[in-house]
């Protein structure tokens, strides 16, 4: 499990602090019972530092097996154990060192019950705290792993949106290429030549997921050039880019969903040459973008432009926000309007 150095660093300063005071209050106590600075010394020595081997094999046996549900009652009988053991080996190595003194074998037996109980209240102390240390460990593990998984989720989804926009243009494309073979040869190899330089362009831009929209202008211009030679005279675009905006970041790949969502609309509801205008601002922290496109009212509902394209567009931009509010429409007589706000960190 992941820890912060500077959080083990701390860790370990006040737990040897607070070891050094317990040590000094078991001296200051032995001695006030009658024992020699010396013996009480060695006394606290030994005690403490078995002890202390008994709390860090708790801390170890806790860093690889974190209790769930009744197995904390294995960790209960565990400081139980580990108290009577340490006790048994503290009584016979003090017996051993100091049993010829006077007093200190009737002592020693006096004071079990309290070396038992302070043992083990120490011992459980350092067991709940090493419990909430680990889990709180394993919990910032298993989110950074949620995390991480939720990413490539995102990820995985936003290049199928991707994916699932290129065959629908790309067999469009293919179509009028093959319309145009018979009639305009010339134009159709010229509709070649760029759709291989928009689908190489595609290519590159999936390596980075976001792009200035200078970039992205060039190579929606790109795509309208083809849309171009597709439907001839009938199609017009107009652009008011402010200049503050084109060093803003978006999305890569995300204007030509929006511009062909509003040419597949604008031109198949409308007679004669249609007009897609194209507008960029900055306004506080966003990007925003407006695309406009006229609509028949008799004949198109407002709804109908909501195609594909504009879904799958608020689909990406709540994958990467976590917000639906930044994708809008709105009609306004017979004008179709796509607004979307793109937040600059």
């Amino acid at each position: 499990m992941a820890q912060s150095p500077l959080a083990v660093i701390k860790f370990k300063i006040i737990f040897i602090a607070c070891w050094l005071i317990i040590a000094a209050d078991h001296i200051m106590l032995l001695h006030y019972f009658g024992l020699s600075w010396s013996s009480a010394a060695v006394d606290a020595g030994i005690s403490n530092v078995l002890l202390l081997l008994a709390c860090l094999l708790v801390m170890i046996v806790l860093r690889y097996y974190l209790p769930r549900g009744q197995q904390y009652i294995n960790v209960l009988a565990l400081c139980i154990l580990l108290t009577i053991t340490w006790l048994l080996l503290s009584k016979w190595i003090l017996n051993w060192l100091l049993g010829d003194q006077a007093g200190y074998t009737e002592l020693f037996h006096h004071s079990l019950s309290i070396r038992f109980s302070l043992a083990f209240l120490l011992l459980g102390f350092i067991t709940m705290v090493s419990i909430l240390w680990y889990s709180q460990l394993e919990q910032k593990e298993q989110e950074e792993r949620k995390k991480d998984a939720e990413k490539l989720a995102r990820e995985a989804e936003l290049f199928k949106l991707r994916q699932q926009l290129q065959p629908h243009f790309l067999f469009n494309s293919l179509n009028s290429i093959n319309a145009l073979i018979g009639s305009r040869p010339q134009e159709a190899r010229k509709m070649v030549q760029q759709l291989s330089d928009f689908l190489r362009g595609t290519i590159k831009k999936e390596e980075t997921q976001w792009v200035s929209l200078g970039e992205e202008l060039q190579y929606l211009q790109l795509y309208l050039d083809i849309e171009k030679v597709r439907f001839g005279n009938r199609l017009a675009t107009q652009t008011g880019i402010d200049e503050a905006a084109l060093e803003l970041k978006l999305p890569a790949l995300l204007l030509q969903p929006i511009v062909e969502n509003a040419i597949k609309f604008g031109l198949y509801d409308t007679i004669g040459e249609t007009v897609i205008q194209l507008s960029a601002t900055k306004e506080d922290r966003y990007l925003v973008i407006k695309v406009r496109n006229p609509f028949d009212p008799e004949t198109s509902s407002p709804r109908q432009g909501t195609g594909f394209g504009l879904k799958s567009v608020q689909r990406r931009l709540y994958l990467l926000f976590a917000r639906n509010d930044l994708v809008t429409t709105e009609a306004e007589e017979n004008i179709f309007i796509t607004m979307v706000r793109i937040p600059q960190s």
